[in-house]
């Protein structure tokens, strides 16, 4: 976790420094140099989803890490190291908070003013699905949220989750609440996206199974997080660069592919196996990290010759460190659906 730089004393640094350049002083730092010296600094921004614990938030960070985004600051007003790994926990998901109201009482600009965020993460308005509030009124909130975030930074990176399904035993209305306003997000995101200030939409929705992925209807559990944190990391990682030293695609830095073979399957589960190769013809790597893209309906049971967090399977230890083009295995048993079958789940490998 880094030290937030509060963007009154980065303006008074900025003007120091550009005054010790113009006058002449000998080492003295520009401006520009310091700002491109700067961690990347990511809100993650919503209700309880995201905030209370929200551990999807730890396994999202874990996998950045482990793929080489190592250059990242999580930002917030909030701060709860209650989840399993050991991750950047800033954020500012308030547990039942609304979009709405958010935006109505003007509560963004002063969390932004205190954390200075480069991209804002969010999954916001389930509370106002829940309370009936109409899709066009929630939407007005997202948009005057945009607005106060770019006023912040105008060059704002901003990544708006479809929310995830919610099925509580006390809202009849709520599923069919949520996927008439999931439906109404990307033409809200394709009125309001910019080049300077871009505007993604992230589905969360899709393959989230409230029976499965929840643990009251509302909450994800922990295959609930790693579903949301596998939603977000194409979008995000997108975004960023990787730190040095290793990360994906530096000269001289090993990389990693995952197979998939399906081993045996029977009905309502399957035993899978994956390869794992250093696709570096000249560098060793030292450890490795696969993340599984599960159909829907299927989740991970046991692992050997990894270690899982969700659905990233890391090396054991012993097996971590591949020579160049060196290969390793590890197993696991997945249960499934019926619906859901024996399909090839997607891999990806990220290595250091």
């Amino acid at each position: 976790m880094r030290s937030r730089r509060h963007p009154l004393l980065a303006a008074l640094l900025a003007a120091l420094f550009a005054l010790a350049a113009g006058s002449g002083l000998a080492g003295a730092p520009s401006a520009a140099a310091s700002t491109a010296a700067a961690p990347v600094r990511i809100m993650p921004l919503g209700d309880s989803i995201t905030g209370s614990p929200g551990c999807w938030r730890s396994l999202l960070w874990d996998q950045l890490q482990n793929a080489g985004y190592t250059d990242i600051d999580f930002v917030g007003t909030l701060n709860a190291q209650s989840c399993a790994l050991t991750h950047d926990a800033d954020n500012e998901g308030h547990g039942g908070f609304l979009a709405t109201t958010t935006a109505d009482q003007n509560l963004l600009p002063g969390w932004l003013a205190t954390t200075a965020p480069d991209i804002v993460v969010m999954h916001f308005g389930t509370n106002d699905v829940w309370s009936s509030i109409a899709p066009d009124t929630i939407l007005a909130a997202y948009t005057k949220l945009v607005g106060q975030m770019r006023a912040s930074n105008p060059a704002m990176k901003v990544l708006v989750a479809q929310l995830i399904p919610i099925n509580p035993s006390s809202c009849t209305e709520c599923a069919a609440r949520t996927v008439a306003f999931n439906e109404r997000i990307p033409g809200w995101a394709q009125g309001i996206t910019t080049a300077q200030s871009p505007v993604t939409v992230v589905d969360q929705w899709t393959g989230f199974d409230t029976a499965t992925d929840t643990y009251d209807g509302v909450h994800p559990n922990a295959s609930g997080d790693a579903k949301m944190a596998a939603g977000w990391y194409p979008a995000l990682s997108a975004l960023l660069t990787p730190g040095e030293p290793g990360g994906p695609g530096e000269p001289g830095s090993g990389g990693c592919s995952a197979v998939f073979r399906a081993v045996s399957a029977w009905q309502g589960g399957y035993q899978g196996e994956v390869t794992v190769t250093n696709t570096s013809s000249t560098a060793a790597i030292s450890s490795w990290a696969v993340t599984l893209a599960l159909p829907a309906g299927s989740q991970l049971t046991q692992v050997w010759n990894g270690a899982p967090t969700g659905t990233t399977v890391r090396d054991a230890g012993w097996n971590g460190t591949l020579a160049p083009a060196a290969s390793t295995t590890f197993g696991f048993l997945a249960s499934t659906s019926d619906a859901a079958g024996t399909p090839p789940p997607t891999a990806s490998c990220a290595a250091s």
